[in-house]
């Protein structure tokens, strides 16, 4: 074996360690607070007597927070040592989560879900597609962060569970504690000895139909923060992704106190549906990185909008049969990676890795804005309305959102096009 075959091989098992580092943290400190939060709305409720529309504002405050410092904690991974910022990151996360235990009052809440938000930023929001744009290249991107992002649902499988049956057997506070320790035990090893960046170009991990095509001379169509805001397409993935965050918050937020509250399913189905969320996002995780990369952008749009809006209409029928319940949980998890991996896929496909992590960081936000005012908005909505016709009103934003994407994605293949064409002409004539 020679020494170019020694080094590739090398850089594979790298680039797929870090592949598993972040699996790892989807699974385990993450997945923990972000899949197990809505489980605790009854039983904080009940022991506080918090409404529905006070207590949604944690995921409000607790999502607007990291997503406004977003672009800055994008800027900080060119920086700062990856490392010491993951390490940063995974306290503020799982360490935040533990500290709900001893939360007394609603302002409490609010701050606590606001530090573990920025935590869950650092490591999961910003960091995990920083790390993956970073390690592979656009033919084998959205693999890996299939399997990336498969983490979360591998645990959740187990999550949600768990979760349900310690809130049961020892009261909500004592499952905080339990969970955030645990969260914390995972990341500090994580950070330290499994995460970082390249150290130059040649690490990165190349697809088989990259690599034939290493020493032809390429064009670099990307975009700095300003000339992604001077496009228009740009703003109009913004507002879809806004509409995606308001359906994604009532449909993994509310689900569970609509199941429990209004529909008076028992404990059982609800962790079943949990459950089979899980599994059915494990799939949607794994099948959609590569939807992304043998189908593309715009028809892998197309089948995510029909899971969704099939998962829409089980939830209206849910109140005749827990059946419907489970559909819309298989359905909703199989879409999940529309928005798990889908902003992160299509900034890296239509701007390129010039300033990734800022332009993430604020199309972030729009999704940011959209699920916490979501979630708020949910509230209301259902205290005045009732439930039936706030889901109808989810499914109007479901449609809004997968057009609004859709045209942004036909827009910005256009101009890239004509992009790259310029860039040639003028290369050309410069040479």
């Amino acid at each position: 074996m020679n020494d170019s075959t020694i080094n590739k091989n090398k850089k594979i098992t790298t680039g797929w360690l870090i592949v598993i580092a972040c699996m790892l943290v989807q699974a385990i400190p993450n997945g923990i607070v972000v899949n197990t939060q809505a489980l605790y709305m009854y039983p904080v409720m009940e022991a506080k007597g918090f409404t529905l529309s006070q207590f949604s504002l944690i995921f409000t405050i607790g999502t607007i927070v990291p997503a406004v410092i977003g672009p800055f904690i994008g800027s900080m991974y060119g920086k700062l040592n990856t490392k010491m910022l993951y390490l940063a990151g995974g306290i503020l996360l799982s360490g935040g989560f533990m500290t709900f235990s001893i939360a007394d009052k609603l302002w409490q809440f609010y701050a606590i879900a606001a530090i573990a938000q920025i935590g869950s930023s650092i490591v999961s929001g910003i960091g995990i597609p920083m790390l993956l744009n970073s390690w592979f290249d656009e033919t084998i991107k959205g693999k890996a962060m299939g399997m990336a992002y498969a983490g979360g649902s591998i645990g959740n499988i187990f999550l949600q569970q768990l979760v349900t049956r310690t809130i049961s057997s020892s009261g909500y506070a004592h499952s905080y504690f339990i969970f955030g320790l645990i969260g914390l035990v995972a990341i500090i090893p994580i950070a330290l000895f499994m995460i970082r960046m390249p150290k130059n170009e040649g690490e990165k991990v190349r697809g088989k139909e990259q690599e034939k095509e290493e020493n032809t001379t390429s064009i670099d169509i990307s975009y700095t923060l300003k000339e992604a805001q001077k496009n228009k397409y740009f703003w109009i993935m913004g507002i879809g992704l806004l509409f995606v965050g308001i359906y994604v918050s009532a449909y993994s937020i509310q689900y569970a106190a609509y199941f429990q509250g209004e529909l008076q399913l028992s404990s059982s189905t609800i962790a079943t549906t949990g459950s089979l969320f899980a599994m059915a996002s494990l799939l949607g995780s794994m099948v959609g990185g590569i939807l992304f990369d043998k189908l593309g952008v715009l028809k892998t749009l197309s089948i995510a909008a029909i899971a969704v809006i099939g998962s829409g209409v089980a939830l209206l029928m849910a109140g005749s049969s827990p059946l419907f319940a489970h559909a819309h949980s298989v359905l909703k998890g199989i879409a999940t990676f529309i928005y798990m991996m889908g902003p992160a896929y299509m900034v890296g496909s239509f701007f390129g890795n010039k300033e990734y992590g800022q332009i993430l960081g604020l199309v972030n936000l729009n999704f940011a804005i959209g699920f916490c005012s979501g979630s708020a908005l949910f509230g209301v909505f259902a205290e005045n309305f009732g439930y039936n016709a706030t889901w109808i009103g989810i499914l109007v934003c479901v449609v809004i959102a997968y057009i609004s994407l859709t045209i942004a994605a036909k827009g910005m293949t256009k101009v890239n096009k004509e992009r790259t064409k310029q860039l040639d002409e003028n290369s050309v004539k410069i040479a």
